[in-house]
């Protein structure tokens, strides 16, 4: 992936690395263990977990510094991030709509979030109460290390869901989301609705993917890398993983065969509106 042709639009990412604080999560024995599973998800608004729910965004430090020139971890984060402007910025255009750009946040183990303390352990995510995704790029080494494979492309994938969660915000999508949870009869139909919502987040990373494959030179191995991280991360898998016996109830982001379809199904496309995750009947994803 030559993601260096990549063009790009709109603010830069915002440089938190080395600061610390931002509290964290101890991480050991079992707990330890499902926390580094959930942190493999790349989820949205994870307050649960981070034990605040603040609805109000906290007041953040300035940023300090520019990153050096040679500094090719924040030159990769920046250039996916804005290329994420570009398109999505396009196809709100092309609907009469204005796309308002979300912040990336990079920091090391801990910062603070407008949902509450942000800890490494959580993976990245994106905060609705700010419009920040927020990334401790050694969730990059993570992936190499426990999913099996990484990769320029499968990195982009992981900031290109969460701004296709930035982009269900943008649409009131999260908001109807949460409306019917809240009224789910069981926790098994409250989740099916988070399964909808981070199909869909797959899907929108397709259609980004779908726009710069040209410009980014994109191979066929840039796509195995993309579609084996989406199989790793799979609630099947995941829970295969932790030792636990696969329970589809249970899933909050769907199995490796519906994230792999959806985001091919979005890459196929380039077209946002192929993503309608919520009309399919569920047992059809």
């Amino acid at each position: 992936m030559d993601w260096k042709n990549l063009p790009g639009s709109g603010g830069g990412v915002e440089d938190r690395r080395g600061r610390g604080g931002g509290g964290g999560i101890a991480v050991g024995g079992v707990g330890g263990l499902i926390i580094a599973l959930i942190a493999m998800f790349f989820g949205i608004d994870p307050g649960a977990i981070l034990g605040s729910g603040s609805s109000e965004p906290q007041q953040t430090q300035s940023q300090s510094g520019q990153p050096q020139a040679d500094d090719t971890e924040y030159q990769f984060v920046n250039q996916i991030h804005r290329s994420t402007n570009l398109v999505w910025d396009g196809i709100f255009t092309q609907a009469g709509r204005t796309y308002n750009e979300p912040r990336l946040i990079l920091y090391t183990q801990g910062t603070s979030s407008g949902c509450g303390a942000a800890s490494s352990a959580v993976g990245p995510f994106y905060c609705p109460a700010d419009s920040s995704i927020y990334l401790d790029t050694s969730f990059f080494a993570q992936m190499d290390r426990q999913l099996g494979g990484g990769g320029d492309f499968a990195y982009s994938y992981v900031i290109a869901h969460e701004v296709g969660h930035h982009v269900q915000n943008e649409l009131g999508i999260a908001d109807q989301v949460s409306r019917k949870q809240r009224t789910a009869r069981t926790e098994a139909e409250a989740n099916s609705y988070s399964v909808r919502l981070e199909l869909q987040a797959d899907c929108f990373a397709g259609v980004w993917g779908s726009k710069v494959q040209t410009v980014a030179n994109l191979t066929q191995e840039d796509l195995r890398e993309a579609v084996s991280t989406a199989e790793a991360i799979g609630d099947d898998n995941l829970q295969r993983q932790s030792g636990s016996r696969v329970v589809p109830d249970s899933f909050t982001h769907g199995s490796a065969q519906q994230r792999v379809n959806w985001f091919m199904k979005g890459l196929r496309s380039g077209d946002a509106n192929t993503c309608d995750t919520f009309s399919v009947p569920y047992r059809q994803l």
